[in-house]
């Protein structure tokens, strides 16, 4: 197994508590799951994880860079989705701006950007949405639908797919559970799981997600087999993520984005 992170005794503590921690655990490349109910820390963990948010204990390396004093250089090789209020998406624009908006906030300054239309959609997201008969495919939406109009499988899917285009080389997406319907999140293991595997022209990336409780069912059904981190192991939060924070998250939140 290629390591891509390692934690040793890591925790993070707040004003009104522990958040989570101490854990103990390495990552590897493939599909890892973090499970833990609701204030177990597991948010606030993956942000550590990905460089968005310091610990207040114990060592993190991941892609080979110490957190949090190497945190920028693994924000460059990371991406995140499915955060509430980090990449929540504007639910009265349009598909096409909202890739187009994403391409434009990773091109250098001077780019001009292009219009998005159809076969521009259907190129970024084939390889998150997948081409049919692969697992968990979904439909496509056209270039010109109202996000608003898209149902909750598509909305994940677009929210991998903008993250997707800053080509990270770990990739997290935080409670699989917030898509409520079985099939729903089912059709985004399936594509998480080939997402960390390698589709289309995209090469296999680490890809970590939290859930609240281990879909062993449905990944059964699907003949996956992630490796699960039981946050709740490393000893429960005193109080909700919420609850736990501090008065300022500006003193943990390394980046926003």
């Amino acid at each position: 197994m290629q390591s891509i992170a390692r934690a040793d005794n890591l925790a993070l503590s707040a004003t009104r508590g522990r958040v989570y921690g101490p854990l103990s655990c390495e990552i590897g490349n493939g599909l890892t799951v973090v499970s833990g109910e609701a204030g177990s820390g597991r948010t606030s963990l993956l942000l550590t994880l990905a460089g968005r948010m310091k610990q207040s204990e114990g060592e993190l390396t991941v892609l080979g860079h110490a957190l949090p004093r190497r945190a920028r250089a693994v924000q460059k090789a990371t991406a995140i989705a499915g955060f509430h209020d980090i990449d929540a998406l504007e639910e009265s624009v349009t598909v096409a701006a909202a890739i187009r908006e994403r391409q434009a906030w990773l091109a250098p300054w001077y780019a001009i950007v292009p219009r998005v239309d159809d076969a521009a959609v259907r190129r970024v997201c084939l390889p998150v949405f997948g081409a049919p008969g692969e697992p968990g495919a979904t439909p496509m939406p056209p270039a010109d639908t109202v996000i608003w109009d898209l149902d909750e499988t598509q909305t994940a899917l677009l929210r991998v797919t903008l993250a997707m285009l800053a080509a990270p080389r770990v990739f997290f997406f935080d409670q699989v559970e917030q898509l409520q319907a079985p099939e729903a999140r089912a059709a985004l293991w399936a594509r998480l799981d080939a997402l960390s595997r390698g589709t289309a022209s995209r090469q296999p990336i680490a890809v970590v997600a939290s859930v609240a409780a281990p879909d062993t069912a449905i990944w059964a059904e699907l003949s996956i087999a992630p490796t699960v981190i039981d946050i709740a192991e490393s000893g429960p939060a005193a109080r909700s993520e919420r609850d736990d924070a501090p008065v300022s998250l500006d003193d943990l939140i390394l980046e926003r984005a």
